[in-house]
């Protein structure tokens, strides 16, 4: 029995037949990279063109989301054309609903690390431009690929600009954080090659689509559905790997902590979804207790971690962690719902509220990391006991400052509530123990970021350089300004955003359904 249908991964799209969106989604902030290399020798000249090429990005994107048809489902904006003909290798290109979601939130973060790095990058210009928009060119070909080996390919590629934009924007200890990055990345994309490499052998072909159809037996889906978990959840990342993750955020610059962590870590969950689940749902269903464990230990063990840093970057990249562990227990909490009780409608809401996180969490995150970047543009200093009572000084800066730490605590009316409250929800229908721990740590969440807004935001002011603080500029309104948007509509209206997904998921718990039956 085709255990998930190939329509789902390939799809028969012929809207917008003639138009290669995604190709040009793909290639032209990469092409733009090149043109700022060679014609932006100019710091402002750089700038431009680079804020030029981005923002054509995201408009293109927009036709993506209006023309996507989500009550249909599968994938669409479908290309593909002949790559390694011995292989049988194509460059295919598709998306379908949480795909689109994910380009769509690529392109609208990497304006904004765009505008935000006006000033405060004013060493080699062009090359970080540069390396930026080549980034977001190769994190949309992740989102976007139907072939595995071109998914491979950009799931590796992007390892370059980001290795690139910490090594030599970074911190003082940026060497070290680059190299642990970069070698806990690729060791665990090591294992992900392997396995789909053995699926090559079993299909003749790498499209996603004939590995999801592949006839294996469970001993082959353990082995693969382990391959897959080492890569994915390196990159998400879930504890026990996670110690890359405060190291390469505290020496990154702003951009690339706002760049790894509101896109570059939604790639492991992709990951677990586009693979895992079509490719080994026998095998997912059967050991999705393990990710289920780790994602609860993740978001209890870390939140008390965040706890007690004295450095606002790592707190913050701590409670990424936490933020995506509810993704991948949204994911599993789906899997176990099919194994144990069949329960489409509760395996939907737990799906559905892990895209729905990680959203959420590209806004958030984002918006935090900005926020501690417009500090450290004018003290030079991410520790906290350095700061107190901004909000005397810098009364819209502290304003936007609490939205997002609310946020980050799941408050109602943000986009923050509403993915923990749906896989809170699902999980609650498995298993009411694990639904409580999961929300226990909602406590957690809120100690740790109310106790750093009280430390870093109210009180009197006790360092004079704070005291001499300018409030935001215009540049630093638009950033803020922006993700607030996006993280008060989510949160007050997400009903676009879970229509878009809507049949995708359906699409793939109905498929899981077929397997177990």
């Amino acid at each position: 029995m085709d255990r998930c249908p190939r329509r789902l991964i390939e799809g028969n799209d012929e809207t917008m037949a003639h138009w290669p969106l995604l190709s040009i989604l793909v290639w032209l902030p990469i092409i733009g990279a090149l043109a700022v290399l060679a014609f932006g020798r100019r710091a402002d000249t750089a700038r431009w063109l680079t804020l030029l090429v981005a923002l054509a990005t995201f408009v293109l994107s927009i036709p993506l989301y209006l023309h996507y048809d989500a009550a249909r489902g599968g994938m669409q904006f479908v290309e593909s054309h002949a790559w390694i003909d011995s292989l049988k290798v194509f460059y295919a290109l598709g998306v379908d609903g949480i795909a689109v979601a994910l380009v769509v939130l690529t392109t609208f973060t990497s304006v904004l690390v765009i505008v935000g790095a006006w000033g405060s990058i004013d060493t080699r210009v062009s090359q970080y431009m540069a390396a930026m928009l080549a980034l977001e060119g190769m994190l949309i070909g992740v989102f976007a690929a139907t072939d595995a080996l071109l998914f491979y390919v950009f799931f590796e590629a992007m390892l370059i600009p980001m290795f690139i934009i910490i090594g030599i924007w970074g911190g003082p200890r940026r060497v070290y954080a680059t190299l642990k990055f970069f070698i806990y990345t690729f060791l665990g994309s090591i294992f992900m090659l392997v396995g789909l490499i053995y699926l090559h052998m079993q299909t003749g072909e790498f499209s996603i689509a004939a590995f999801a159809a592949a006839n294996l037996d469970m001993k082959e889906q353990a082995w693969l559905f382990f391959a897959f978990l080492i890569a994915f959840a390196i990159k998400v990342p879930m504890w026990p790997v996670h110690t890359w993750l405060p190291d390469a955020h505290v020496e990154a610059p702003t951009g690339g902590s706002v760049i790894l962590a509101a896109i570059m870590l939604k790639v492991g969950g992709y990951g677990f979804i586009r693979f895992s689940l079509p490719i080994t749902p026998d095998a997912s269903q059967e050991y999705a207790w393990v990710v289920i464990a780790m994602s609860l230990v993740a978001v209890v063990y870390i939140g008390y971690v965040a706890l007690v840093q004295d450095d606002m970057k790592k707190l913050i990249a701590y409670s990424s962690i936490a933020h995506m562990a509810f993704v991948t227990l949204g994911i599993f909490i789906t899997l176990a719902l099919v194994r144990t009780h069949a329960n489409a409608d509760a395996a939907r809401l737990g799906l559905q509220g892990a895209m729905v996180q990680m959203v959420s969490h590209g806004f958030v995150s984002g918006a935090m990391f900005s926020c501690i970047g417009v500090l450290y543009d004018r003290l030079h200093s991410r520790m906290i006991k350095d700061y107190g009572g901004v909000v005397n000084v810098m009364p819209w800066y502290a304003a936007f400052f609490v939205l997002f730490a609310m946020a980050n605590c799941g408050l109602p009316g943000t986009s923050g509530f509403v993915g923990e409250f749906m896989v809170i929800l699902a999980a609650f229908q498995d298993n009411a123990w694990v639904a409580a721990v999961a929300a226990f740590t909602l406590i957690i969440g809120a100690a740790y970021t109310l106790w750093l807004v009280k430390r870093v935001i109210f009180g009197e002011v006790t360092n004079p350089k704070v005291a001499k603080l300018d409030d935001l500029d215009a540049r630093e309104w638009i950033v803020l300004g922006s993700f607030a948007a996006a993280v008060l509509v989510v949160g007050i209206y997400p009903k676009p955003l879970t229509d878009l997904m809507e049949t995708s998921v359906q699409q793939i718990v109905s498929a899981l359904l077929v397997s177990k039956a």
